[in-house]
């Protein structure tokens, strides 16, 4: 066993990450079945639905499985209290102070992880308690961090600061990936993109199948005033760069991106308005496959792949 298996008693340190709009019970439960973690994905979930997804994914599976919860987003609180009440175990925030949930949830017996994009807030995080960080590279899909450093970088300074268990994500969705993030330093790793392309992800099939499109250089950083975001390049993205020829206010920015924007892509399928979020390393991923196959063949490339480096010659 390693930190991050360890930490959550898990088969294999592989995170699946808590997608909004893609991370419902069913692959939560699928990811935690075949040995690695899965999490909910509670930023686009009401209370009531969330509560829901809890509820069924404790029924389809006896592992340990989390909830992910950014705490930028309405109804923390209630977020927060239903965590608690249905018993969750792990909890991974984002997009936020750490300080503001942390001790409420170790004190009601909750592990706490919580995503990262720099050294000086995984500091942050390690002081207010957690118990360990995912450092999220610039590759990653949905929101980012605004300083575009990428994980080939973000880990090995993230590791020679913080003295807590280490989870690489952005970029990674191979076992090869998995394998050179823990030779950065990494416990472990937290896989987006690559489960959202799954049999099991809640997505529209629309966006599965638009993902499996992707190729290098079709996706890009955008929306940097609101909260920085990866999309396909697609209709609705080309208006967001022709609104930045015009220098817009950032009222002017969210007019355009407007209400449900992301639920209109991933949720709902509209591959022209909608806000398609996805990693780079999609340009990687060619099929659609369960959460089980997935993790088999990380597994499995990856004790390739180590093998594979013993005979390296310089």
């Amino acid at each position: 066993m390693n930190k991050i298996t360890e930490l959550f008693k898990i088969k294999y340190p592989i995170i699946q990450g808590g997608m909004i709009w893609n991370s419902g019970y069913k692959l939560a439960s699928a990811v935690s079945n075949a040995g690695g973690l899965g999490l909910i994905g509670a930023g686009s979930m009401y209370p009531d639905v969330l509560r829901e997804h809890i509820q069924k994914c404790k029924k389809a599976t006896s592992k340990p499985f989390g909830v992910n919860v950014p705490m930028l987003y309405p109804n923390i609180e209630e977020i927060m209290k239903i965590v608690v009440e249905e018993g969750v175990r792990i909890v991974f925030t984002s997009a936020g102070n750490p300080k503001t949930w942390t001790s409420f949830l170790k004190q009601n017996g909750v592990t706490v992880v919580h995503v990262v994009s720099s050294s000086v807030f995984a500091l942050k995080a390690q002081d207010a308690g957690v118990d360990a960080i995912v450092a999220e590279g610039f590759e990653a899909g949905g929101h980012n961090g605004r300083e575009e450093t990428t994980t080939l970088t973000l880990i090995p300074m993230v590791k020679e600061k913080i003295s807590i268990p280490l989870i690489a994500a952005g970029g990674i969705a191979t076992g090869r990936g998995m394998l050179a993030a823990m030779v950065l330093g990494a416990d472990g790793v937290q896989v987006g993109s690559r489960f959202a392309a799954s049999l099991e992800s809640s997505a529209h099939d629309n966006f599965k199948e638009s993902i499996v499109k992707v190729k290098e250089g079709d996706t890009q950083l955008t929306l940097k005033e609101l909260a920085p975001v990866r999309l396909i390049k697609n209709k609705f993205y080309q208006d967001v760069q022709d609104l930045y020829q015009t220098c817009p206010s950032k009222d002017e920015i969210v007019t355009l991106l407007g209400r449900a924007r992301a639920k209109r892509g991933m949720f709902e399928g509209d591959l022209i308005e909608g806000e398609l979020e996805i990693g780079q390393i999609a340009g990687l991923i060619h099929e659609i496959k369960s959460a089980a196959e997935i993790i088999q063949e990380m597994i499995v490339d990856f004790e390739y792949a180590r093998t594979e480096t013993t005979n390296f010659q310089f």
